[in-house]
């Protein structure tokens, strides 16, 4: 046992007792007083926190939230909002009506080595259940020359579908398929497109690339649109969006931000086979005139002035010495038809050009019910939503004069099937 001398004993007391003085001086110069926060309340109080961060900085709130679980306590649950209202809007859209949007598939007929026909994977796109009796919405060019087609809904259920009508002019067609009678189907609500503003927010439903129901959303970048499709027809008043579309988008639905359909998605402009952010959309007003002639007739109505008129070019005007460098010069009228008995002229003078006969010295054709027509396309797209046995206004040119002449259209299949 080690002794300590009374020196010794003494020096340890006095130090002891300098620790126990500096101990009770330090705990008594805390203070354990409530504080006041800057809203008025003390940190201690229910229902606020002294350091609770704005709603506003999600970072900051789950710093809190880490740092202190107990503050959530404090945390009104109204405060902390999962998705902005945009992303909700974009949510709630595509869980209502992405079952309303089919894939479609098709079968081609190929010839094989041995010159047997054989079934073939054809195209697939998009469409959209517009009718709860199992009527389909969609692009002609996605069914078109196909042998067989088939709907895919979104509970991965199949049917084979059957072409009631196409109108390959505005690219359109409508399918239909036999649902079962338990199965409740979702349809797409048809809006209108009459009254678009470029700059309103727009949603493409799709199966891009087989992907299927894929959401994009965009503006609307443009209206009017007249665009050229590879059957060299004009489609007017397209709608551009940059909302992305690409390969099997088509015939899917363009959206506005109430969940109605605006268009038709239709093609895209791309140098490189994707999404460059330049969609185009058939008008659903166009849509919604012809749907219901194609489901009744299959096919849609048109109206024709009944004359055979030519596409003016320049070795024409050369050789005729026509008045104008456009325009469509009147070759024949039919015998007693409409155009002849309205005073439309024809030619007189036949002259061979290539393997046809064109006759010479008639009326050209400038203007087709307010719209210019300078080549046969927009012959085609002043007509389009005309119909047999309406009058419309013709603007002629004769003999370096203009005048307008009313003419009643005829049928157009038949005149054009002669």
């Amino acid at each position: 046992m080690k002794l300590y001398s009374r020196g010794q004993v003494f020096l340890f007391s006095i130090l002891s007792g300098l620790v126990v003085l500096l101990f009770v001086l330090g705990f008594g110069l805390l203070d354990f007083s409530p504080k006041k926060t800057e809203a008025g309340g003390t940190a201690g109080e229910t229902g606020t926190a002294a350091a609770v961060p704005d709603r506003a900085d999600p970072l900051a709130v789950a710093g809190l939230l880490q740092s202190n679980p107990a503050s959530a306590l404090s945390l009104n649950t109204a405060d902390i909002v999962p998705y902005a209202e945009d992303e909700r809007e974009n949510i709630s859209i595509y869980e209502q009506l992405n079952v309303a949007v089919v894939n479609i598939t098709t079968e081609r007929v190929a010839i094989n080595w041995f010159l047997e026909p054989v079934p073939q994977e054809g195209s697939s796109g998009s469409g959209s259940i517009i009718d709860i009796r199992g009527y389909v919405l969609t692009n002609n060019h996605v069914i078109e020359n196909a042998y067989r087609v088939y709907i895919n809904l979104a509970d991965g259920s199949q049917f084979e579908g059957s072409v009631v009508g196409t109108d390959p002019e505005n690219d359109i067609a409508v399918l239909k398929f036999e649902p079962p009678g338990d199965m409740d189907l979702r349809t797409i609500p048809l809006g209108d497109s009459g009254g678009l503003k470029v700059g309103q927010k727009v949603l493409a439903i799709g199966n891009p690339f087989a992907l299927e129901r894929t959401l994009t959303v965009g503006i609307v970048s443009g209206l009017g649109r007249p665009i050229q499709t590879s059957r060299n027809n004009i489609i007017r008043d397209m709608i551009q969006t940059d909302a992305s579309i690409n390969p099997g988008n088509s015939g899917g639905p363009l959206l506005d931000a109430q969940g109605r359909m605006i268009g038709v998605n239709t093609m895209i402009y791309s140098p490189s086979g994707g999404s460059v952010g330049i969609g185009f959309a058939v008008p659903v007003n166009t849509a919604k005139r012809v749907v219901a002639e194609l489901i009744q007739y299959g096919k849609v109505r048109r109206g024709w002035i009944d004359a055979t008129v030519v596409q003016i070019f320049p070795a024409l005007v050369r050789y005729a010495e026509l008045p104008v460098e456009s325009g469509l010069l009147v070759s024949r009228t039919k015998r007693n038809g409409f155009a002849e008995k309205a005073g439309l002229r024809q030619g007189t003078n036949p002259v061979r050009y290539g393997s046809s006969v064109i006759y010479l010295g008639g009326d050209i054709i400038s203007s087709v019910d307010g719209m210019k027509t300078n080549t046969l396309a927009d012959l085609y797209s002043a007509l389009e939503d005309n119909k047999p046995g309406e009058k419309i206004a013709v603007e002629i040119i004769r003999g370096g004069r203009i005048s307008t002449l009313e003419i009643a259209l005829a049928d157009r299949e038949e005149i054009l099937s002669r």
